[in-house]
């Protein structure tokens, strides 16, 4: 199984993943912000103008990498994957869940709060302030991931970490 933990940059993607790999013993951590900074690494110097930005999603061969370390994960180490990440573009988001789903169940868990709730956290990260490349993006993924679209969510400026995690618990309980 892979446990998809979307949201924007500050909504709690990262800790509540650790959180629930260590309710889950026989899960794992794969975030594959790991393999977009290898695309970004390797094709440092041929990728076309529409790949060099400043988001490694926007590399090609980044969400077919994706899919394929899950896979090799999956197979090597048969766990359960829990993946946090950031995917409010819906041709990224289908590629990576479609590309998942063909490797078994997947769940998909979106954690949601208010932009200026995102905009706390971030700040108080320190790593992050008002024109930050994070800061920059949850600017616009926020609104993004709010879409139906991206069901089901889950608002954690409402929910602490562990509401969130048992809230995920119970949901892959029913698969």
């Amino acid at each position: 199984m892979i446990i998809m933990i979307n949201g924007s940059f500050g909504v709690g993607k990262s800790t509540v993943a650790a959180a629930l790999v260590e309710r889950l013993p026989e899960a794992m951590l794969f975030d594959p912000e790991d393999v977009g900074q290898l695309a970004r690494y390797i094709t440092r110097d041929v990728r076309p103008p529409a790949e060099d930005t400043d988001d490694f999603q926007d590399i090609a061969i980044w969400p077919p990498l994706v899919v394929a370390t899950a896979q090799q994960l999956l197979h090597h180490y048969r766990r359960r994957l829990v993946v946090p990440m950031t995917l409010a573009k819906r041709p990224y988001f289908d590629a990576i869940r479609g590309g998942f789903a063909a490797l078994g169940p997947v769940q998909h868990f979106c954690l949601v709060a208010p932009l200026p709730v995102v905009q706390h956290r971030l700040l108080a990260r320190g790593d992050a302030g008002p024109g930050s490349w994070p800061w920059r993006k949850a600017e616009e993924y926020v609104p993004l991931l709010h879409d139906p679209y991206f069901v089901e969510h889950i608002d954690t400026e409402q929910h602490s970490v562990d509401d969130v995690v048992n809230h995920i618990l119970a949901r892959i309980a029913e698969e």
